[in-house]
């Protein structure tokens, strides 16, 4: 980092520890993931905002206080599997790859896949496979996972995911209506169920089925 991305890092830590986040683990782990490379060029100098940004294919990628507060709560584990849905531009699968021992992030555009792993092979990274896929109902056939987190929104709680998480399992996924805000919730496995708790209200675009066919 130079002297000016140092000082927007430090404003970041600073908000982190107002919202009781103060893990040195994962500000280590986003103080190595040099987030002005995961966007877009002429949006370098907002890349540690706290609001989303464009980046390709229409896509946005979520304000870095809100991705921060979701894995803080995820509480992600050394020897954890994790399965992202919405892997965007790529930043949170790379932090989390410095967390966990294996992630995998599912994106529905290629140009996206294609983009984040060359950023996180030229970051060393890997433990982290992007896949383009349809990410509605998870990846099944390689679960169990031990954490889920999905950034885009169901309109109703995706029970089906229960049976993709291992016994104790934690998934972070906002439900609520397309055209409205939604609630980002961490389910927690118990038994055949989940335990719901409310994280924060948030403006994600609606699950979309399917892979991109053109980008």
């Amino acid at each position: 980092m130079d002297a000016a991305e140092r000082e927007k890092f430090a404003a970041f830590v600073l908000r982190m520890r107002a919202l009781g986040i103060d893990r040195n683990e994962l500000m280590g782990a986003v103080e190595a993931t040099p987030r002005p490379a995961f966007v877009p060029a002429q949006w370098g100098a907002d890349a540690w905002c706290d609001r989303s940004i464009p980046i390709e294919c229409g896509q946005t990628i979520e304000g870095l206080d809100l991705q921060m507060k979701v894995l803080a709560d995820l509480d992600l584990k050394p020897d954890s599997k994790v399965l992202e849905v919405g892997c965007g531009s790529g930043f949170t699968a790379a932090i989390m790859a410095r967390l966990c021992a294996r992630v995998v992030s599912l994106e529905r555009f290629r140009t996206l896949c294609e983009q984040a792993t060359q950023r996180h092979e030229a970051l060393g990274l890997a433990n982290v496979l992007v896949r383009q896929a349809d990410g509605t109902n998870g990846l099944a056939a390689e679960g169990p996972f031990d954490r889920i987190v999905v950034w885009t929104a169901y309109e109703a709680l995706p029970r089906g995911f229960v049976d993709q998480l291992s016994s104790g399992g934690v998934m972070a996924a906002a439900i609520g209506p397309a055209d409205d805000l939604q609630v980002m919730e961490k389910l927690t496995k118990v038994g055949s169920r989940f335990e719901r708790e409310q994280l924060a209200q948030v403006r994600f675009q609606p699950m979309v089925a399917g892979i991109a066919q053109a980008i």
